[in-house]
């Protein structure tokens, strides 16, 4: 999946780890993704904690696309932050998925994420 996501590419970020249900990425806040107010743009926040998302709900070798996804910002992130999301599936019955993403950065919590997902049709890769 990773050499096909030119998105997670071009922003930096690097896969730590992927499990069944589990995923780590990390990325760094670069200056081209700080606001106007001197921080990181939360859509990039966001974005990490999807990818981290999408790579969990995939590790099992089934198209899964997410259905519902929901954000709560803790605390800013800076430039240069190295930030690190972690999937963690919840549950997971028939088509359907819950998963936690927590995103951390060096003073800690930066925000927490909540994704469901759906299975569609076909497989990432043929085994």
């Amino acid at each position: 999946m990773w050499a096909g996501d030119a998105a997670s590419q071009a922003l930096g970020m690097e896969v730590v780890a992927v499990g069944p249900g589990t995923a780590t990425l990390r990325m760094t806040v670069r200056e081209d993704m700080v606001n106007g107010h001197a921080i990181g743009h939360g859509g990039f926040t966001f974005t990490l904690a999807d990818s981290a998302f999408a790579f969990a709900c995939n590790s099992y070798n089934r198209r899964t696309v997410a259905h519902v996804c929901a954000i709560t910002y803790m605390a800013p992130t800076e430039l240069g932050d190295e930030l690190v999301a972690e999937a963690v599936e919840r549950d997971r019955e028939g088509r359907d998925g819950t998963y936690d993403v927590t995103v951390t950065g060096p003073r800690g919590v930066v925000a927490v994420f909540v994704g469901k997902s759906k299975e569609i049709r076909g497989a990432l890769y043929q085994e």
